[in-house]
């Protein structure tokens, strides 16, 4: 919860407050001071009678009540200071920016739990510890520089991280973000990022609220609030980037499906974060670039015009763009004679439209201009440098002018860092948003044009015989039998074929008769049967029953031969692991041995519907396959997309499945079946 009392406060202390801006203490309350507060300010140190002239008090039990307070003090003092505030001075929000906490071990852990436990019972805010603090246009409650003009309208940063949230400010602004929040939550002992994300939605007003979201996250503590938050979000109209640290996976147990060897926590993340409509950076800079990107009106196409005076970035940026899905598109010479009449002798209009190093800021406005009428453009990149022989000041007054003119977004590339930086600075004040390297822009253009906003479906389908299914598997641990994974498959309305289980040999014979040839054997008892040898196709006669028959049953740990109808036509999977907090993965692909040699595999976070199963088929770098290829048929889209449903309806109904493959899954046309299943229950193995 985050109370009121943290983004508008009335009254602030600085406990630990100082003279020397080199401390904390000393700076943040110089930031207070010197910033948008208007309510009373006070400080805490018993040494002195006022610091940086205001009033200070020896002790807090020497203080008037106060909505908010800042702990510049060591990591001992913290707790004391923290209950003392919430039970005599009626404090709602404490800042704690002091480290020495669950980050350095079993002590410090502790006395953060008892600070968000002691807030928590007095209905307060906990921010940090080890963070710089909190700034919006109300107060800026931190001891970090720089510190920006704080507008409303302006992008939220969210951080874990103190020190990386400054590292992304400085990066931000020197590409002309405006901000209008700040949050460093640090160890979000009691708010962590997912709290704050929930807070910006809940209060969220259009014109006023941030239309966009940077967030640095290190732990996803309530995945579900930030799925819930991020979609509201999104359909209010907030785009949100994101980078996510901590991805390494140290693994820990052996995965009894293919799909749990697979998969990851960090494609957790992925999914959570497609699922939430939150678009994935893996770095500052690119955060800092889709930040920049957000600024710009909403690029409704792919196609985009470069305008230049620099050839050699203009065809970087077009071979990034051409290579990654969008488009530069050529403009024809019949198209383009007019405006190439009115450039210098060289000049090319093709696009890009490169109007040499000797174009004139009327020129590259001539070229805004006529882009802006042009049917086959969606947007415009201008990079515009200098070889340090005149100024810029004149193209960067008619870029900025251009860019609150044009209603198709014109993004801005100046590279020219030292020559032009007096030129670039102004343009910054002026409102203006820039990127110094193609490169950058690029990726975050593409980055966008990939986007796919969040379905609207929250929820999968529900299975007809849901009180079956769960009678069936109620109380099962560890792996399901086959027995039982058939049975399964039969109530979900899952097609499979034929099959009987098999302990001798004149059992097997007796199944062959009833199955008819082709048919496959298979070994039953050990879980990867391809890995031991333990699968035969094509088996067509008596006596080759007799002689798999006999080699199957000797595989180590095996218990039976299972002998099945023969599937024929494209194999595919759909598997299933859980992840710790985060819920199910559902995933797809390519089937059999392929699964893990080509790994064309998508995935999602459960409940899965039918838009997000078409979807996550429909991203599939076989998908052309499933269409049919080479006068060979293709699978049904859609059967397939049932099959996606009807197990995510299952985890729905049993969400105790650890893991599950059906692998593979053969069929063609709009016949789709099953052929083996791997179920793994939480609990002992």
């Amino acid at each position: 919860m985050i109370t009121p009392q943290l983004i508008k406060p009335k009254s602030i202390a600085v406990v630990g407050a100082s003279d020397n801006l080199g401390k904390p203490g000393g700076k943040v309350l110089y930031n207070i001071k010197n910033g948008n507060f208007d309510g009373e300010l006070y400080a805490v140190n018993p040494k002195h009678e006022r610091i940086q002239g205001v009033p200070t008090f020896k002790s807090i039990s020497d203080l008037p009540q106060t909505d908010l307070a800042i702990l510049a003090i060591p990591a001992k003092l913290s707790l004391p200071a923290v209950k003392g505030l919430l039970e005599e001075k009626g404090t709602k929000a404490v800042i704690v920016l002091s480290a020495g906490f669950s980050e350095m071990g079993p002590m410090g852990r502790k006395m953060e739990q008892e600070m968000s436990r002691l807030v928590e019972r007095h209905q307060a805010t906990l921010i940090g510890p080890n963070c710089i603090g909190v700034m919006n246009p109300y107060h800026q409650s931190v001891f970090i520089s720089p510190v920006p003009e704080m507008e409303w309208g302006g992008a939220a940063l969210v951080s874990s991280s103190g020190a990386t949230s400054v590292f992304i400010l400085e990066s931000a602004l020197s590409k002309g973000l405006a901000f209008s929040s700040i949050f460093s939550v640090g160890n979000g002992g009691h708010t962590c990022v997912d709290d704050v994300l929930e807070y910006l939605n809940d209060t969220y007003e259009h014109g006023r609220s941030p239309q966009s979201i940077l967030i640095y996250i290190e732990s996803i503590r309530k995945p579900q609030l930030l799925l819930r938050s991020a979609r509201e979000l999104v359909a209010k109209g907030c785009r949100i980037a994101a980078v996510k640290s901590g991805i390494s996976d140290a693994g820990g147990r052996a995965a009894a499906s293919h799909t749990g060897a697979m998969l990851n926590s960090d494609m957790a993340v992925d999914a959570l974060f497609r699922k939430a409509g939150i678009i994935r950076c893996n770095s500052r800079s690119e955060l800092t670039a889709m930040g920049a990107l957000f600024q710009h009106p909403r690029l409704k196409g792919k196609r985009i015009a470069i305008i230049t005076h620099a050839g050699g970035p203009g065809v970087m940026l077009t071979d990034l763009l051409s290579t990654g899905g969008m488009e530069v598109p050529r403009l024809s010479d019949e198209l383009m004679q007019g405006l190439r009449e009115e450039l210098f002798e060289g000049a090319s209009t093709a696009n890009p439209i490169d109007i040499l190093a000797t174009g004139t800021a009327e020129q590259l406005e001539r070229c805004i201009t006529f882009c802006e009428g042009l049917d086959t453009i969606d947007g415009m990149v201008v990079i515009f440098g200098s070889p340090g022989l005149f100024s810029n000041i004149d193209v960067y007054r008619v870029i900025r002018e251009q860019q609150n003119i044009c209603r198709k977004p014109v993004y801005t590339i100046l590279p020219s860092i030292l020559n032009a930086k007096e030129e670039m600075d102004q343009f910054v004040q002026a409102g203006g948003v820039l990127f110094d390297d193609e490169y950058l822009l690029g990726n975050a253009l593409l980055s966008e044009s990939r986007y796919v906003a969040p379905v609207t479906e929250m929820e999968g389908v529900r299975l007809k015989n849901a009180e079956k299914i769960s009678e069936l598997l109620k109380g099962r641990k560890g792996l399901v039998d086959i027995r039982t994974g058939f049975e399964l498959l039969d109530l979900m309305e899952v097609k499979r074929p034929m099959h009987l289980m098999t302990s001798s040999e004149t059992e097997a014979m007796d199944a062959a008769r009833k199955i008819g040839f082709p048919l496959v054997m298979k070994v039953v008892g050990p879980l990867h049967k391809s890995d031991v040898g333990g699968v035969v196709l094509d088996v067509t006669t008596p006596d080759a029953v007799r002689t798999h028959f006999s080699r199957l049953i000797g595989i180590k740990d095996a218990t039976g031969v299972e002998l099945c109808q023969m599937e024929r036509g494209l194999e595919l999977f759909v598997g299933v692991k859980k992840e710790p907090c985060f819920g199910h993965l559902i995933t797809c692909g390519l089937g059999g041995i392929f699964v893990e040699i080509l790994n064309d595999i998508q995935y999602a976070l459960a409940p899965v519907g039918m838009s997000e199963a078409l979807q996550m088929i429909r991203s599939l770098k076989s998908y052309k396959l499933l269409q049919g290829a080479r006068g060979k048929e293709g699978i049904s889209e859609e059967v397939l997309a049932d099959v996606i449903c009807k197990v995510s309806g299952l985890l729905t109904l049993v969400p105790e499945i650890e893991e599950m493959d059906l692998n593979p899954l053969i069929g063609h046309g709009r016949h789709l079946s099953a052929v083996d299943v791997v179920i793994r229950m939480g609990g002992a193995q």
